[in-house]
């Protein structure tokens, strides 16, 4: 039987709300092609009430494309041995250890694991337990950022790439096996294009991954500092954004190579648990 799926485009410059699917439930053909568009056309879509667990979060992730394992963490182990395939993002601690990684501080703007040559296409988050009303999450579209770039920054960047440090995480803690970088030029990581043609939708995009010890090849490093500051002033502007303000068993979809996100800061002893997943992108990023 095919659901009756309904999407309502949030008033933003992205974003959709998905309704009449259920998740715990194998999902059709039609209903996967209509969740894919809207994925594409409105870069992130939210799925309210999904009463699902791991297995079902895997499945449904895996309707868009193979997973891709998570990042290292600052701890250097699966958090869910069962599912490595998830990551857990969480303030808790039990026993005296991390349940999940990120902790309660704000996560800054960035796009997830920009630092490897192929990143991962998009993820699916999934809220388990959220204190009421905090640890918001933002999203900017980069396609927007990318069209209504003022002339000078899309002059400034044409044909430029930029190196994605893989030193530290969103929150900035740094990752397991890498040392303290002090000059952005030598820092570890893919180099990427300033604009890129994404690789699904044929669209161009601003891509900028992550602002820390990032820097644009063949510039001198104070010239490189203050065009990514431009750059950073402009993609992040609040007409291209969106908030989503949680509640527990949303499932959230997002484009993670034509988007930006930040979380706000929570009560660190509030408990927050969310699984996420992530789908492998098909190949190196293209200059567009």
């Amino acid at each position: 039987m095919t659901t009756t799926i309904k999407i309502e485009n949030m008033d933003a410059a992205l974003g959709a709300r998905i309704t009449g699917v259920d998740l715990a439930r194998p999902v059709d053909a039609a209903t996967r092609d209509a969740i894919a568009k809207a994925w594409r056309d409105r870069l992130i879509l939210v799925f309210p009430d999904q009463n699902i667990g791991d297995d079902e979060l895997i499945a449904f992730t895996r309707l868009f494309g193979d997973l891709d394992p998570p990042g290292p963490n600052p701890y250097g182990a699966p958090f869910l041995p069962e599912h490595p395939e998830i990551n857990v993002i969480s303030n808790v601690m039990e026993n005296g250890k991390p349940i999940g990684n990120l902790g309660a501080g704000e996560a800054i703007w960035h796009a997830d694991m920009t630092y490897i040559d192929v990143p991962p296409m998009g993820a699916v988050l999934l809220g388990l337990e959220i204190p009421k009303g905090e640890g918001n999450t933002y999203f900017a579209n980069m396609y927007a950022a990318h069209d209504e770039m003022p002339a000078h920054l899309t002059a400034a960047i044409k044909g430029r790439t930029c190196v994605h440090d893989a030193t530290y995480n969103s929150a900035g803690m740094m990752r397991k096996g890498y040392k303290e970088v002090t000059d952005p030029r030598e820092a570890p990581g893919a180099r990427h294009p300033l604009v890129i043609r994404h690789p699904y939708t044929g669209r161009d995009a601003l891509f900028l991954g992550r602002r820390r010890n990032a820097y644009i090849s063949g510039l001198g490093l104070a010239e490189s500092e203050a065009l990514l500051d431009a750059l950073w002033a402009h993609a992040t502007q609040p007409q291209f954004a969106v908030t989503h303000v949680w509640n527990e068993r949303d499932v959230l979809m997002w484009d993670n190579l034509a988007t930006l996100h930040r979380r706000d800061g929570f009560t660190p002893t509030a408990r927050r648990v969310l699984h996420r997943t992530q789908i492998k992108g098909a190949r190196a990023l293209e200059a567009a």
